[in-house]
């Protein structure tokens, strides 16, 4: 809809317009239903299960899942799809496939265990974060490893201290870099890019600023349809800008500081993570949990 002229949608010219949103997690159970027929299922296939692990996930990436974890049985010459097959098809659908063949040398591997511990141990000592379902460091797209949390039910609305909590796990990444290895590198530039937004977004679009307050900045400049992109329209000040940059600073600032304490404080439980990493290159969420039993 965003990309139809205006005139296309003025009152009389459609009679009833329908809102698809993505699936909760009984719709992709049904969507999930729908997908497997005709395909060989183990008996340890749980599709409920299956559903509550890919929130945010429409049906294109349902069925691409499914397909993946078909193929990924055949390659392995197995009769049925096993449970083990559409976990590892929910992780290539969300992080890419794996890239076991890519050769990092053994620093920048050390780099990337470091890494990867200080988001798991942030999202694990921090109440709002959600669950981490898995830490690899094994190369999946175009990331060198990677922190896979998984909400344990679907999320309609998102409050402040939530957003906080992921900031910092976010910054977690960077700050056990400068712990450990006394200075950061561009394995948090993805991480750095989300922040950046994420703070932004809570300035100037959801008034989660107590010095901007509950206002919101901005206008969206949706006409497509004449060759325009999706931009913004500032309707505020060079003042007010100046006073959004520095909101946005202090907020990430904020989480990363929150990030390295936490780091600081649990600095062998880093440690410990890390070399576990070094070792067995995946840790899954039974794995995980139990490291801090």
């Amino acid at each position: 809809p965003d990309i139809l002229d205006p005139a296309l949608l003025r009152p009389g010219r459609f009679d009833r317009r329908v809102v698809l949103d993505r699936p909760d997690r009984k719709g992709r159970e049904q969507i999930l239903n729908i997908h497997v027929r005709g395909k060989p299922l183990a008996p340890d296939i749980d599709l409920p299960v299956i559903a509550k692990q890919t929130p945010g996930f429409v049906g294109a990436d349902i069925e691409n899942m499914v397909n993946e974890a078909a193929i990924l049985a055949a390659r392995r010459n197995q009769k049925q799809i096993f449970m083990r097959d559409m976990q590892e098809a929910i992780e290539k659908v969300i992080a890419g496939p794996e890239r076991k063949s890519r050769v990092i040398p053994e620093r920048e591997r050390r780099v990337i265990a470091y890494h990867e511990a200080g988001h798991a141990l942030v999202m694990k000592l921090t109440a709002e974060c959600d669950p981490v379902h898995k830490v690899s460091i094994t190369a999946r797209g175009m990331a060198g490893g990677y922190t896979l949390a998984l909400p344990d039910d679907d999320r309609y609305l998102t409050n402040q201290s939530k957003f906080e909590a992921d900031l910092a796990a976010l910054m977690g990444g960077r700050a056990a870099e400068e712990i450990v290895f006394k200075e950061a590198t561009t394995g948090a530039s993805n991480d750095l890019d989300r922040a950046t937004k994420m703070a932004r977004a809570m300035v100037t679009r959801y008034g989660m600023s107590e010095k901007l307050g509950p206002l919101m900045f901005g206008e969206k400049d949706e006409m497509v349809f004449l060759g325009k992109e999706i931009g913004e329209q500032r309707n505020y000040s060079e003042e007010i800008a100046r006073q959004i940059d520095r909101e946005v600073r202090r907020i990430v600032e904020i989480a990363y500081n929150k990030a390295n304490k936490v780091l600081q404080e649990n600095r062998a439980k880093l440690e410990e993570i890390a070399e576990r990493l070094l070792q067995e290159e995946t840790l899954d969420r039974a794995a995980f949990d139990a490291m801090f039993a």
